[in-house]
């Protein structure tokens, strides 16, 4: 249970609740008690009128009413706090689920672009619902059984040997026997619920691809290829499933039969002693019930073990991602407030997947409220600079300075704040058009959206849909057109007014009068914001106050576009291509 001893911590917050859990526990399994023994009593009291050693009926009735109503009241009195337990503990291990989700949620927050790389969204979706869902049985049910069980133990088996010690014996013979069979067997079940889930892990990743991309698959009619691959996988979980159904199915049969054992030893010895009158004749039903009172706490053992078997394999694969140290750190606590002028001095950046070696000594400045325009082929930097001004990355040398200050040394969260995005693959949320553009500044008013629409020339377009910015997207904004979502996550980015604005390409997939549109506004709009706009066009870069051309990751021209048309190079030989395609 190593895995499970991280969640100690979680246990602390509700101790007050727990505690009262296992004292309303003790105090209903002591009551429980009273249904064996005035049984047991009841029994006797039958046995000695039947015999002639109580003679006066109205005694005995009025005994043998007593001896019920203690039954009844302990049964009813018992029943309620039982009732109180399970509210108890319970409604805990619901609360420590929510806590515990929102413990991986912030850490799957925290974790880098280089995480997400390495693991896919199905895997990361099942540790945060189905793994954190087995371990949520180990914090209610495994624990509440445990301590019913613990306390069933602790009362009933110091009343059986005051009854009758050898008899007592006897019926407790077989219960070592059941702990090393149930020691045996768990180990097997927690090797094959760790299979279980890696295994509904990749079901949940291949459903979750097949829905993202069912455009693509319908237009490959790839179909056939997907089902057959998903049913491999399906079949693949299913026979792991039924191997740990084998190994489970085993408990219930063999406590059956350890019980039936211990009750037919009360049955025996119990005859034998009550024939050679060592013990009362009521001792012998008292002790079947004590047996059967047992019977569930016993049977619990295979039950929670398998729970905390599985919780252990879950919660490991939950710990994996939990004990991964975020490779981006906030290092600074004090507010740091982000103008926007932007260097790079001497920057290096390697991917740690790919290990392509993205920007190599680079080095530019601009000044805060200017506009830097950046081109280049495919894979020559331009987004990696982006990313590590958002420092969705940390360089591998040199250094990124924001306002003359180290990039590490900002407070991480006033950086971002201080950021408007949009990036080369445009995201929207399955939310209304609204929604989407004021997720840049949640207080925005109906007025500060139209005009963020407005600036972006997406405002017609959605005055089209027949709920307008009412309009719910359906998942990754397929609702729209490629334009279309681009322009929406330019008014999502300018709706804030952020110091720093990053365009990634963010114009692809507009025609060129849409985008001379865009431009124009954005020079209104950004007047007090230091723009970087990153694109293959150079129709989008001309009016930047500084232009910079990489290839392979170094700069190979820098200037305004008058100097760097005079220059005559790349820059000048790709805008005459362009303007020849116009």
């Amino acid at each position: 249970m190593k895995e499970l001893k991280k969640l100690n911590r979680l246990f602390i917050k509700y101790k007050w609740q727990l505690i009262g859990g296992i004292i309303v526990t003790i105090i209903s399994r002591y009551l429980s008690l009273y249904l064996p023994k005035y049984v047991g009593k009841i029994i006797n009291l039958l046995n000695d009128y039947s015999n002639g050693e109580r003679t006066d009926i109205d005694v005995v009735q009025d005994e043998l009413l007593l001896y019920i109503g203690i039954i009844i009241g302990s049964t009813l009195l018992a029943a309620g706090l039982t009732f109180i337990m399970r509210q108890l503990i319970i409604v805990v291990s619901r609360h420590l689920e929510y806590d515990l989700k929102n413990i991986i949620y912030v850490q799957y927050q925290k974790l880098s672009l280089g995480f997400y790389k390495k693991n896919r969204t199905g895997d990361l979706m099942n540790r945060i619902s189905e793994d954190v869902s087995k371990v949520r049985m180990y914090m209610g049910p495994a624990i509440m059984y445990t301590i019913n069980m613990v306390t069933l133990f602790a009362v009933v088996i110091p009343a059986m040997i005051e009854t009758a010690p050898t008899l007592a014996l006897y019926t407790l013979l077989p219960l070592p026997f059941l702990s090393i069979a149930i020691y045996v067997v768990s180990r097997e079940i927690h090797k094959r619920s760790t299979l279980v889930q890696q295994y509904l892990s990749n079901l949940n990743t291949i459903s979750q691809e097949a829905f993202s991309g069912i455009s693509v698959i319908k237009a490959y009619n790839l179909a056939p290829q997907m089902n057959t691959q998903f049913a491999q996988v399906a079949n693949d979980s299913k026979e792991k499933n039924i191997d740990l159904a084998r190994i489970q199915a085993l408990f219930f049969p063999m406590m059956v039969l350890l019980i039936g054992l211990s009750n037919i030893l009360v049955i025996y010895i119990g005859g034998r002693q009550v024939i050679a009158g060592e013990i009362e004749v009521g001792a012998i039903p008292e002790f079947l019930i004590y047996v059967n009172m047992l019977t569930w706490p016993v049977a619990v053992v295979g039950w929670v073990t398998n729970m905390i078997q599985q919780a252990e394999a879950s919660q490991k694969r939950i710990n994996q991602f939990l004990d991964i140290e975020p490779e981006i750190q906030n290092l600074m606590e004090a507010h740091t407030p982000v103008s926007g002028s932007i260097e790079f001095n001497k920057v290096n950046f390697t991917y740690e997947d790919t290990n392509i070696h993205a920007l190599k000594d680079l080095s530019f400045k601009i000044n805060a409220g200017q506009t830097l325009a950046i081109l280049g082929k495919t894979g020559s930097g331009k987004s990696t600079i982006l990313e590590l001004i958002g420092r969705l990355y940390d360089v591998t040398d040199g250094t990124v300075l924001i306002d003359g200050t180290p990039i590490r040394d900002l407070n991480l969260d006033d950086l971002r704040k201080s950021i408007g995005y949009v990036p080369q693959d445009a995201f929207l949320f399955s939310d209304t058009i609204g929604n989407n553009i004021s997720f840049g500044k949640k207080d925005a008013s109906e007025e500060e959206i139209k005009a963020a629409a407005i600036n972006a020339v997406v405002h017609k377009n959605i005055e089209n849909f027949t709920l307008g910015y009412q309009t719910v997207l359906g998942e990754r904004g397929i609702t729209l057109s490629g334009g279309q979502k681009q322009r929406v996550s330019i008014a999502r980015a300018i709706i804030k007014k952020p110091n720093i604005l990053l365009f990634d390409d963010c114009l692809s997939a507009v025609d060129t009068e849409t985008e001379e549109q865009i431009l124009n506004n954005l020079k209104k709009v950004t007047q007090n914001s230091t723009t970087i706009i990153v694109s293959h066009r150079v129709s989008s870069a001309k009016n930047a106050d500084q232009i910079i051309v990489l290839d392979d990751g170094r700069i190979i021209e820098n200037g305004s576009h008058q100097s760097l048309m005079e220059a005559n190079g790349y820059y000048a030989d790709l805008y005459a291509n362009q303007m020849l395609e116009q």
